[in-house]
C-alpha cells in the first residue's frame, strides 16, 4: 500500500516539475526536459516494483511526461518544433547508451566502487537498449504526426484534451508493444507473461496520461514575453 501512496506524491511531483520547468524556462526547459526525462525514464525502468500484488517497472510516468512535451510543443509552437524535440530525445538517449558504455570499458581501480552497480544499470543487454531506442523513435514521432491530424478534427482551444489523450494513448501503446517485442522474448517468458507485461505496462500509462492532462492545460495558459512574436498560431 506504501507503493500506491508514495507513487501519487511520486506522479504530482514529477509532472510539477515539468509544469515548472517550463515556466521558468519557456519552451527551451521543454527541450531540457525531453533530453533529461528521456536519460532518467531508461534508468528508472531497470528498477522493478510490486503495487497490488502486479511487478512493474519504473519510468513510465517520466515517458509519459515525454509525450506530454511534444504535444505541448505541437500545440504551442507547431509540429516542426515538436519533431526537432524529439531529435532532440533521440540524440541524446544514443549518446547516453554509448558514452556510458564506453566507460564501462575503463579498467577500475582497485578502491573503486561504482563499477559494478554501473555495470548493472547501464550495463544492459544490447537488445534491451535496442528496444528502447526503437519504441522511442517510432512513438515518439507517430504521436507527433497523430496529435496534427487529430487538430485537423478538432482544432478548438477545448479540445486540446481530445487532441492530447487520442494522440498519446496511440503512440504510448505503441511505444509500449514495441519496446515488448524486441526487449521480452516471448519464447523465454511465456505468452502469459509476456501480455500481462504489456498490458499492465500500457495501463499504467494510459492512466499517468489522463492525470496529465490538467498539467497541459495549465502550461497552455503561460505567457513568455520573448515568444509573443513567434508562438505558433493555427
Amino acid at each position: 500500500m506504501f507503493n500506491f501512496g508514495w507513487g501519487i506524491v511520486y506522479v504530482l511531483v514529477n509532472f510539477s516539475l515539468f509544469l515548472l520547468c517550463y515556466r521558468l524556462f519557456g519552451k527551451k526547459g521543454l527541450y531540457a526536459w525531453i533530453g533529461v526525462a528521456t536519460v532518467i525514464a531508461n534508468i528508472q525502468v531497470t528498477k522493478t516494483i510490486d503495487m497490488f500484488g502486479i511487478v512493474m517497472t519504473l519510468g513510465n510516468t517520466m515517458y509519459v511526461s515525454l509525450y506530454m512535451t511534444s504535444d505541448l510543443l505541437n500545440e504551442r509552437y507547431g509540429k516542426e518544433e515538436a519533431r526537432k524535440a524529439v531529435w532532440f530525445g533521440f540524440f541524446t538517449l544514443l549518446m547516453t547508451t554509448v558514452i556510458m558504455q564506453m566507460a564501462l570499458f575503463f579498467t577500475p581501480s582497485a578502491g573503486d566502487f561504482a563499477q559494478e552497480p554501473l555495470e548493472k544499470i547501464f550495463g544492459l543487454m544490447p537488445r534491451l537498449a535496442l528496444g528502447s531506442l526503437t519504441a522511442y523513435f517510432v512513438s515518439q514521432f507517430l504521436d507527433v504526426r497523430l496529435y496534427s491530424w487529430i487538430r485537423k478534427f478538432y482544432p478548438k482551444p477545448e479540445h486540446f484534451w481530445i487532441r492530447n489523450n487520442g494522440s498519446t494513448m496511440i503512440s504510448s501503446f505503441v511505444d509500449t508493444l514495441v519496446f515488448c517485442l524486441i526487449a521480452f522474448s516471448i519464447p523465454d517468458y511465456g505468452w502469459n507473461v509476456w501480455v500481462e507485461i504489456l498490458l499492465t505496462t500500457y495501463i499504467i500509462k494510459f492512466v499517468l496520461t489522463a492525470v496529465g492532462t490538467p498539467f497541459l492545460y495549465k502550461a497552455r495558459t503561460f505567457k513568455f514575453a520573448d515568444e509573443e512574436s513567434s508562438s505558433y498560431i493555427d
